[in-house]
C-alpha cells in the first residue's frame, strides 16, 4: 500500500466515484465539469455549471505557518487555492466570465480566531480585483461560514462557483480525435500577472508533501493530523517550514515552495478562447490524479502518449527525495509541473504555445492521441516508462 493510502487519502478518489457512479454526468458527459440544461432561463442554446471544489490540505499548512511565524498572508494564498482551484475547472470547460463564487469555511473557533477569517476573506476579494483586470469577473456572493469544532479540527476552505454559458462556447472534449497532440503549460515560474515565483505545487498531494518533507517537530500540532495514523507516516521528513533551500541562485523556504499559491491560467484562456475557441478540442486540469487526470474525460479509447514532459520543478524533486515514491507514484499524485493540458490539431500547436508566452507561461507538446482497442496512458519521463490502464 502506498503512503499516500496509508495517510487516508486517495489520488484516483475511487470510492468516491463509486459513490456517484449513479447520478446524471450533464449533458456534455465527458467535459471537465457536469453540464446541465439552462434550468434558470430556459434557454437551449445555454447551458448550466455549479461546480464546488477548495484548497484540501494546504490549509493545515497555512495553519503550522502561522503559528510558528504569526504570518496572518498566508491565509490569503489559501483563499486563492479555493477560488482557483475552482476556477480552473471552469475553464476547461470554456467558461471564463459572469461566474458567481459563494465561500464555505468550516472552522474551530478554539484554533482559528475572527482575523484569520478576515485574511481568507479579504484575499479573496484581492482576488477577484486582480482577475477583473484581465476580464475575468467573479462575483463574490458571500457564503456560509460555520464553527464546527466537533467536526473539523482546524479549518476547511472550499467553495462553490456557478455559471450560465453558451452551449457553443462549451468545451466538451468530444472533439479529441486520433492524431490531436496535448500541449503541456507550465505550472511553476512566474507569469507576467504574478508578482512572485511559483513553485508549481497547486493544491492536490499536500498530504504526501505535508508530512514527507516535514519534521517529527511538527507532531507537536497534535490537531493539523489525524492522531490515529502511524507515526512511521506522519511528519517524517528533516525539513522545517522556515528552512532554505537554493534554487538557481536564490533562496526560498520550504513554505515558500509548499505554500505557493496555485496558478491561475485564466488570462490565457480567455485569450485563446476568445480567439480561437474552434481550435481546441479538450482541455484538461491535471489536478487531483495528477498526469493521469485526462484518462477520465476522454471521449473513446484512446491511448494516450506521454513523452515529452517537462523536467519537474524544485519542489517535485524534493518531495521526492523525501518520500522514495516512484515515478507511477508521483505522477498520479501531483502535476509534476504541467498543470494545464489542450488537445488540439499538430498544425495549430504553435501559435497556442506563442500566446501562452506572451503571458510568460511556458508550454511544449508533451504527448498525442492514438486510436486504441483499449483506453491506457504511457508516460515516459527519461528515467522510466509506466503504463496506466483503464
Amino acid at each position: 500500500m502506498s503512503l499516500y493510502h496509508q495517510r487516508g487519502v486517495s489520488a484516483q478518489k475511487e470510492e468516491v466515484h463509486a459513490a456517484i457512479k449513479n447520478l446524471s454526468k450533464g449533458i456534455f458527459p465527458h467535459a471537465f465539469c457536469q453540464l446541465f440544461p439552462d434550468f434558470s432561463g430556459g434557454d437551449p442554446g445555454y447551458v448550466n455549471v455549479m461546480h464546488a471544489d477548495g484548497a484540501g490540505t494546504k490549509s493545515i499548512l497555512a495553519y503550522l505557518i502561522w503559528k510558528e511565524t504569526g504570518d496572518l498572508s498566508v491565509w490569503k494564498g489559501i483563499a486563492r487555492d479555493a477560488i482557483i482551484m475552482n476556477l480552473d475547472d471552469l475553464l476547461c470547460a470554456g467558461i471564463y466570465d459572469n461566474i458567481l463564487f459563494s465561500s464555505t469555511i468550516d472552522r474551530n473557533k478554539r484554533m482559528i480566531p475572527g482575523e484569520v477569517l478576515e485574511a481568507i476573506i479579504e484575499g479573496s476579494r484581492e482576488l477577484f480585483e486582480e482577475l477583473s483586470s484581465h476580464g475575468i469577473n467573479v462575483h463574490y456572493l458571500g457564503g456560509e461560514t460555520a464553527d464546527v469544532g466537533d467536526v473539523v479540527r482546524t479549518i476547511a476552505v472550499n467553495g462553490t462557483m456557478a455559471a450560465r454559458w453558451p452551449s457553443d462556447k462549451i468545451i466538451s472534449n468530444e472533439k479529441i480525435r486520433h492524431g490531436d497532440v496535448i500541449l503541456g503549460f507550465d505550472s511553476f515560474g512566474q507569469t507576467t500577472y504574478e508578482t512572485a515565483y511559483n513553485s508549481g505545487i497547486g493544491s492536490n498531494g499536500l498530504t504526501s508533501a505535508r508530512h514527507d518533507l516535514l519534521s517529527p517537530y511538527y507532531r507537536t500540532f497534535s490537531e493539523s493530523y489525524d492522531p490515529s495514523l502511524n507515526e512511521q507516516v506522519t511528519y517524517v521528513g528533516k525539513y522545517r517550514l522556515t528552512d532554505s533551500i537554493e534554487i538557481d541562485g536564490e533562496i526560498f523556504s520550504i513554505s515558500n515552495l509548499i505554500l505557493s499559491p496555485t496558478r491561475t491560467y485564466a488570462p490565457y484562456v480567455r485569450a485563446l478562447l476568445e480567439n480561437s475557441l474552434d481550435k481546441v478540442h479538450g482541455m484538461i486540469h491535471c489536478s487531483g490524479g495528477g498526469q493521469t487526470k485526462c484518462m477520465k474525460y476522454l471521449p473513446s479509447t484512446f491511448r494516450i502518449i506521454k513523452d515529452n514532459m517537462v523536467p519537474p520543478p524544485p519542489v517535485f524533486n524534493l518531495i521526492r527525495e523525501a518520500c522514495g515514491n516512484d515515478d507511477r507514484e508521483m505522477y498520479q499524485v501531483f502535476n509534476m509541473g504541467c498543470r494545464l493540458e489542450i488537445f488540439c490539431d499538430p498544425k495549430d500547436a504553435d501559435s497556442m504555445i506563442s500566446l501562452a508566452s506572451d503571458f510568460g507561461i511556458k508550454g511544449r507538446i508533451t504527448g498525442r492521441v492514438e486510436s486504441s482497442a483499449n483506453k491506457e496512458l504511457i508516460l515516459r519521463t527519461g528515467t522510466s516508462e509506466i503504463t496506466y490502464s483503464y
